[in-house]
């Protein structure tokens, strides 16, 4: 808020005011801008100064239209884009309800009333399953910085107990190298080095507490051998769709040309498809064999793994393990 009984900041109050109750679709006339001033500021203008300084405001670049009434054209983020901004927040599983409706009226403060009227149902978040961890935002303020000084980090590792709360894994923290931050899911990751191997490792950021950047350099990147070339982020992703740990292999699967979208959601384009019959594809990707497990059970009426050996081998003593399971 700025002090209103200043009259040099009668050009940012008017912003202000232009900012909250105009856009390219509903503008004010200087009347209504003095009433404004008055009711929301206790600001008292005339229509002489209200015009000066709108015109003193497209000098220094705001886009105000004055034909018709006053109005703000364009904004920082248009309505399209804070929109989308919202809704990220709105069904993020990686910030608590606290924190989500604090960022949500922020974004709502960058708009017009017109706009806010239009979202006022985000105030009731929807319950989904959200992170406990308060700390998560700070976490992210301290891995940023690490890793924009190439610094190692320290923080506890949790599971999620029964009582629905954390409980750390052990007493040690964990010593990390970290390379990227990554969102998969709804959750933020980091793309590391657990310092005493070197491997590549995901770590779920809302199960860190206590984290801290430490004053020892990271291991470089070229050191990990996954990672002497850099870290292509879009192949990484595609490839380890479940963020799990440990190498990418080649994989050959079988499948039907109908799970081409669910193919292209979950690998991009980089696979290779052949057909090999009436609405039948063969399907030759690199992908994590952990990860691809995971996946050809959650698609396994639709899908066969064919190599390699030991994965179809795993996921036939799954499927065993479940019929078992569903046939008591």
């Amino acid at each position: 808020m700025y002090a209103t009984g200043n009259k040099k900041m009668l050009n940012m109050l008017i912003l202000e005011i232009l900012q909250k109750y105009s856009d390219e679709d509903h503008s004010l006339t200087q009347q209504e801008i003095i009433r404004l001033l008055d009711k929301n500021y206790g600001m008292e203008c005339d229509r002489r100064s209200v015009k000066s300084n709108v015109l003193s405001l497209r000098e220094m670049g705001y886009d105000i239209s004055m034909e018709k009434g006053y109005r703000l054209m364009s904004r920082e983020f248009d309505d399209s884009e804070l929109r989308i901004l919202i809704d990220s927040v709105l069904f993020s599983k990686s910030i608590s309800t606290r924190q989500a409706k604090g960022l949500i009226e922020k974004l709502r403060g960058m708009a017009s009333n017109y706009f806010n009227a239009k979202v006022s149902h985000v105030c009731n978040l929807p319950d989904l399953p959200r992170t406990s961890n308060k700390q998560a935002m700070y976490a992210l303020d301290a891995i940023n910085d690490a890793i924009s000084e190439h610094r190692k980090i320290s923080f506890i590792y949790n599971n999620i107990g029964t009582d629905f709360k954390l409980h750390p894994r052990r007493e040690e923290p964990y010593i990390v190298n970290p390379y990227q931050i990554v969102a998969n899911n709804g959750r933020f990751y980091i793309i590391g080095n657990y310092d005493k191997y070197d491997n590549i490792a995901h770590f779920r950021v809302d199960k860190m507490t206590e984290v801290k950047m430490l004053d020892e350099k990271a291991k470089p990147m070229k050191d990990i051998p996954e990672l002497k070339d850099g870290l292509n982020l879009p192949k990484h992703m595609a490839e380890h769709m479940y963020m799990f740990s440990g190498p990418s292999v080649p994989i050959k699967l079988e499948t039907t040309e109908d799970m081409m979208s669910e193919l292209v959601d979950w690998f991009g384009s980089d696979f290779t498809v052949q057909k090999i019959g009436d609405d039948k594809i063969r399907v030759r990707v690199v992908c994590n064999e952990n990860a691809m497990r995971y996946w050809a059970l959650q698609y396994g009426p639709w899908v066969e793994i064919m190599e390699p050996a030991s994965l179809r081998e795993q996921i036939r003593d799954d499927v065993t393990k479940m019929s078992e399971k569903y046939s008591r």
